[in-house]
């Protein structure tokens, strides 16, 4: 498995040049007390403000082939020697399917309010097609129980990446059909769930799942090809399209949207090259899912794109259009974007209509353990873009944290200083873009523990809670009480918001 910095993982993307119970008695049972949170008015959120972690199926619950589960994409993938680093899988990951009630429990200790969560298509309809698993149902069913007597709200995504891989098989997203499988897909969960789930994703990161998956190969399914990727984006946002409808047919009521991968796109440079290049990575990476969905057109993002190239067909047009109730926004990092390709990179493919150079990030902030740069205002510039170019749309963070390899000490604590330090520059800059007018409703750190990173394996950990993978014991580390805090009093609490503004 390759482990030089160019090498893609989940959201290491553009590192190459392509661009790219009672809640006392929960408490009483965790070592950390929630009576002397500081507020801040000066930092402090909307009232009702959803206060949450996220998740996504594969990378949390395991139990792969039980219960009447199909084989995912993932399955395939991770289960090929060499794709994962340490060759390690989802088989187990963090047990979350025979242990979500525990994991409920400490959703609840840690004041959550929201839980993001993925459903596994395969778990529903092992072969993507035909009658549902009811073992599959009744799992989700009973997660939503559990989530709503604790009082926290089941936030449900469609998609988050795990394909049945007999779909894969008769040609995966590049594939039209694919989009109907989908649309039936969503029929089931809307009429099994929606009864009690209101708050709806259809995808996680279309950018992400096309790009990695059908481009580049470094994620499931492994593929490269230029043309089945763009064939697989614009089947993609048909599924998109005709899952909302369905949805809302089913529940009319419903607030759904879509969880996209979005980050400020900065220029090298003052020159208009370079500029016109950042624009045109904004539209490919950022709203390439969104704007046919809420304008019914593809953006301008590439040179010499014909319709035909994407598989577009009359009256496509209308069916992509899906008016999203909210915009989810996952942001980690910026890009660079420089007009000028560097020698050596011009064999990627997607050069051939995208003939600019987009890099990870800039050097002003320190590092977590994916390379990533910290840069918190990141989060204000791309909220404060999409506010303006869609007229004030209702936005909720679905996706925000930061891997770091802090552990327990001796003590049983996990000191993750950097991990709150992240946490408080970005919440302090999502409380200046609300200050500015944007309508933000709420935020998902990611995740709520340490779980399957993709590529990367169980070797960088983003979570707020600590898993031992050998035992699945979990420790709250000291972010997650910090967050905890934040949570129960709406509000960045005043020493930090001292601190945060120091930094």
């Amino acid at each position: 498995m390759p482990t030089d910095p160019g090498f893609l993982t989940r959201r290491r993307f553009l590192h190459s040049s392509i661009g790219f119970a009672a809640a006392g008695a929960i408490s009483a049972a965790l070592p950390f007390s929630l009576a002397a949170a500081p507020v801040s008015q000066s930092l402090s959120f909307p009232t009702n403000f959803w206060w949450g972690t996220a998740t996504a199926s594969y990378q949390v619950e395991g139990a792969w082939n039980e219960d009447g589960k199909g084989e995912s994409i993932w399955d395939r993938f991770s289960h090929t020697p060499g794709k994962i680093k340490n060759n390690d899988n989802g088989d187990v990951a963090c047990d979350h399917y025979h242990r979500y009630t525990e994991d409920v429990r400490i959703m609840q200790a840690l004041q959550m309010k929201s839980y993001r969560f993925s459903i596994a298509w395969p778990r529903i309809q092992p072969n993507g097609s035909g009658k549902p698993n009811p073992k599959g149902l009744d799992f989700y069913s009973r997660l939503v129980d559990q989530l709503l007597a604790a009082k926290i709200r089941p936030f449900a995504t469609l998609y988050h990446w795990d394909l049945p891989q007999k779909l894969e098989d008769t040609g995966g997203w590049p594939n039209r059909d694919t989009a109907q499988r989908f649309a039936d897909y969503a029929d089931i969960m809307m009429s099994a769930l929606g009864d009690r789930v209101n708050s709806w994703m259809i995808f996680n990161e279309p950018w992400v799942f096309t790009t990695l998956g059908y481009l580049l190969g470094n994620h499931a399914p492994g593929r490269t090809d230029l043309d089945a990727y763009l064939r697989a984006t614009h089947v993609v946002n048909l599924a998109q399209g005709m899952a909302f409808r369905v949805m809302k047919g089913v529940r009319p009521k419903a607030t759904v949207g879509t969880a996209f991968s979005m980050t400020p796109m900065e220029p090298a440079s003052s020159s208009k090259a370079d500029r016109e290049a950042a624009e045109r990575a904004h539209l490919w990476q950022n709203v390439w899912f969104l704007e046919p969905a809420i304008n019914g057109k593809y953006p301008d993002a590439f040179v010499g794109l014909k319709p035909e190239m994407l598989g577009v067909q009359p009256g496509d047009m209308e069916k992509v259009r899906a008016p999203l109730d909210f915009i989810g926004i996952n942001n980690y990092f910026r890009q660079m974007v420089t007009a000028t390709r560097l020698g050596g990179l011009n064999l990627n493919p997607i050069s051939k209509i995208f003939p600019a150079d987009v890099k990870l990030g800039g050097d002003t902030g320190p590092k977590t353990d994916m390379g990533w740069e910290v840069y918190p205002h990141g989060l204000y510039e791309i909220v404060m873009r999409i506010t303006k170019d869609y007229k004030k749309p209702v936005i909720e963070i679905t996706e925000n944290g930061c891997a770091y390899g802090d552990a327990p000490g001796k003590n049983g604590i996990d000191t993750d200083m950097r991990r709150i330090a992240y946490y408080r520059g970005y919440l302090r800059e999502l409380a200046q873009a609300i200050k500015h007018g944007a309508d933000v409703r709420g935020y998902h750190a990611w995740s709520l523990m340490d779980n399957f990173e993709w590529a990367e394996g169980y070797s960088k950990r983003f979570g707020l809670v600590y898993v031992d993978f050998k035992t699945q014991k979990r420790t709250v580390k000291e972010s997650g009480k910090w967050y905890a805090k934040v949570a129960a009093s709406n509000a960045l609490p005043a020493a930090e918001k001292k601190a945060a503004a120091a930094g």
